[in-house]
Parts: C-alpha cells; sequence; structure tokens
C-alpha cells in the first residue's frame, strides 16, 4: 500500500486500502471528513445533510455511554479525526474529569455556531448549488 496521499483516488472497497487514505489525508483534507449531520430542523433551513463541525456548535450525542446527552463542542481535534464534548467526560481513579473523544460520526449537531461570517456565508451557498 502507497503511504503517500493521493489527490486523485477514486475510493476501494478493501477496508485496507480506506483506512490508509484517511490515515494519510493531510489536515487541510482530514478537516472536511469532520463533518457531522444535521438535526432535521436545520437540514430544512440550510439544504444539506451534513457540515464540518467546529468549536462551539451544540451537538446531540447519538451512540456510546453518552448517548442522549446534549452538550457544546469543546474541542476539535483534527489529527486525530475527533471531537470533544462538555457534557462527555470521564472520571479518573483521583476523581479528575477527562474529556472523552468522539467520532463527530457519533453526534447530531442541533443548533451552528455562527460568529464566523466565513460559515455562515458557506452555509447560505449549500441551498442554491443544490
Amino acid at each position: 500500500m502507497n503511504t503517500e496521499f493521493n489527490m486523485s483516488w477514486s475510493g476501494s472497497k478493501s477496508p485496507k486500502k480506506q483506512r490508509a487514505y484517511h490515515r494519510n489525508a493531510p489536515l487541510h483534507v482530514k478537516r472536511r471528513m469532520l463533518s457531522a449531520h444535521l438535526s432535521k430542523e436545520l437540514r430544512s433551513v440550510y439544504k444539506t445533510r451534513n457540515v464540518p463541525i467546529r468549536k462551539g456548535d451544540v451537538v446531540l450525542i447519538m451512540r456510546g455511554k453518552f448517548k442522549g446527552k446534549e452538550g457544546k463542542v469543546d474541542k476539535v481535534y483534527t489529527k486525530q479525526m475527533k471531537i470533544s464534548v462538555d457534557s462527555a467526560k470521564n472520571v479518573t481513579k483521583k476523581g479528575n474529569k477527562v474529556p472523552f473523544k468522539l467520532r463527530p460520526s457519533a453526534v447530531l449537531i442541533k443548533e451552528l455556531n455562527l460568529s464566523d461570517v466565513r460559515r455562515g456565508n458557506k452555509l447560505k451557498t449549500y441551498g442554491k448549488t443544490r
């Protein structure tokens, strides 16, 4: 398997090659892969199914031991392709609370952080292109 990233790669059925694509992707490509589904209300407003997740978005956790909890995204780990939510914390033996890292595919975006003007403009164009 080639260890270099290839932008013209069209895909493969092989899980080994798919994992290698994700692992070797540069950060600007991994950032786009960090997308989460929108709630039905947001989906009807923005005319798109998913958007890249970012800090400040309010999400509902859909899978795992924190299923059903809602909270804000604390941090986005682009290299690891994970996110942490303020309502999902593990307690250590010492009693400290440490953030639990989730895959963005395991959450549903309930409310978007629109403090960034560029993100708002990009969301407006989603409905026009489709």
